[in-house]
């Protein structure tokens, strides 16, 4: 989901809020022509998205590389706006117990953070992922 995709998630869910409670057929209707017209709007770019990779590179986002073998990467961190006490969190959350085992925190494209601890990591895991 890119950025774009949730914003027309949300503006649906207004208008359709709007609808529910329009109290004539003008204002359901101009809900219903809205929500017509932020779909068409996000299947045209999703369309010109899977044609041009210059246009998904423009819309969508990298993952990005937070913590390699157990070290922070301050200026990754710095460039996403999370804060360590925010990836630290996640730590505890994915069951972490030592830093020196966590081979990669990744934000990924859709906000989440993911947690890669243990002996050794598949570099096919980390495949597209923005190191700074």
């Amino acid at each position: 989901m890119t950025a774009f995709d949730f914003v027309v998630t949300l503006a649906i869910g207004s208008c359709l809020a709007s609808a529910a409670t329009a109290s004539s057929w003008s204002v359901f209707a101009q809900a219903m022509i809205a929500i017509a017209a932020l779909l068409a709007g996000q299947m045209g770019l999703a369309l010109a998205r899977n044609a041009s990779s210059a246009v998904k590179t423009g819309l969508e986002n990298e993952p990005l590389m937070l913590m390699r073998d157990g070290e922070f990467i301050e200026k990754a961190l710095k460039i996403s706006r999370v804060s360590r006490s925010d990836v630290i969190a996640k730590l505890r959350e994915a069951n972490a117990l030592q830093l020196s085992r966590v081979r990669a925190v990744v934000l990924e494209t859709t906000g989440d953070i993911s947690v890669l601890h243990g002996e050794q990591v598949d570099a096919v895991l980390l495949e597209g992922v923005r190191n700074v």
